[in-house]
């Protein structure tokens, strides 16, 4: 199909409207067959359980063309799962996990001629998201739902090289103990749009998140996992119940140890600790690693030796194994390219 007439290199992070979404409801214990629509609308009652009660949550995965010029996605089944066990903690419906990667499958498909081109740097963004759809007035979960999923080209996350960025140690709290900070609700990000809104203001890109028990271990930022570098190259990442399960992350320690030969290490990581890494990144969908070049305790500098010119010697081929396997340079892993045409 002919992609469309848009200037793939000059994309930003922003929405665009595609042609189809997918919409299936739930309603009387089931869902319906579901399937693809032009509206780009969501029409609710103005008493909807989202509305009054922030029963949703939602995902995010990339479409690419890769070099051999298929279209593909990276591991939907790992979103699958996760918005499956996000329903299951907010009380909602599940989507089934195979209807979902039908889903995404169908959308992504139907807006091929949207996929940016191999080399653009540019990738087809996909938002699978669930809410509570009926009017509730009453502290309960809804008994109807929506799931939907539409698409939107993004331009790459970082334009002119990968610069680190400077973030802080956050004064308020991400996610309580045995609370919601293990899935991807969409009440998480809306605690944290102050903290982030808080940070710019202060001339910060992001926050550091420490646990809400203690305040003396690190955890995440509003929207990506840590990892971190040792002085002897072992790439550690922080362990902790309220920490979201990243798919990126999960993939890229993969990579450390399988496809680099690194010693890997999942634990608690104490704070005070981290002044001894020499490589400090935020993993995500968005950019895969966000280099971290300083971290600031309320007025007092942590500087990682990668320094603030470029990412780090093990960031860097961290960054540059993982983009290789999902643009189909480097063999992938058995499952974890997902192939649309």
């Amino acid at each position: 199909m002919e992609k469309k007439n848009i200037d793939w290199s000059n994309l930003g992070f922003t929405y665009i409207e595609t042609d189809q979404r997918y919409v299936s409801h739930y309603k009387d214990g089931a869902w319906d067959e579901g399937g693809l629509t032009a509206d780009a609308n969501v029409v609710i009652n103005e008493s909807a359980c989202v509305l009054q009660y922030a029963q949703t949550c939602f995902e995010g995965l990339k479409a690419y063309t890769t070099a051999d010029g298929h279209i593909v996605m990276f591991r939907p089944d790992l979103n699958a799962k996760r918005m499956a066990d996000t329903a299951k903690r907010l009380e909602m419906a599940v989507f089934p996990e195979e209807r979902f990667i039908d889903a995404v499958h169908k959308t992504v498909e139907a807006n091929v001629s949207y996929v940016p081109p191999y080399g653009s740097g540019a990738a087809l963004y996909v938002r699978p998201y669930l809410f509570g759809s009926n009017a509730v007035i009453g502290v309960r979960p809804a008994e109807e739902y929506q799931f939907r999923v539409f698409t939107t080209p993004v331009g790459p996350y970082f334009k002119g090289g990968a610069k680190p960025i400077t973030i802080r140690v956050c004064d308020f709290d991400r996610a309580a103990p045995r609370g919601t900070g293990h899935v991807k609700a969409g009440l998480n990000y809306a605690m944290s749009l102050h903290a982030i809104v808080d940070a710019h203001k202060q001339g910060f890109d992001e926050n550091m998140y420490l646990d809400a028990a203690t305040r003396t271990k690190v955890e995440e930022t509003g929207g990506a996992n840590f990892l971190f570098v040792t002085k002897d190259g072992k790439v550690v990442t922080p362990k902790s119940d309220t920490i979201l399960p990243s798919i990126t992350r999960r993939s890229l320690m993969y990579v450390a140890e399988k496809y680099l030969g690194l010693s890997v290490e999942e634990r608690e990581v104490p704070f005070e600790e981290v002044q001894e890494f020499t490589e400090c990144g935020l993993c995500g969908t968005a950019a895969v690693i966000s280099p971290v070049g300083k971290v600031v305790d309320h007025g007092k500098e942590i500087c990682f030796p990668s320094g603030m010119e470029a990412m780090g010697p093990v960031t860097k081929k961290l960054y540059d194994t993982l983009t290789g396997i999902q643009m189909g340079q480097i063999e992938a892993p058995e499952g974890w390219i997902h192939v649309v045409c």
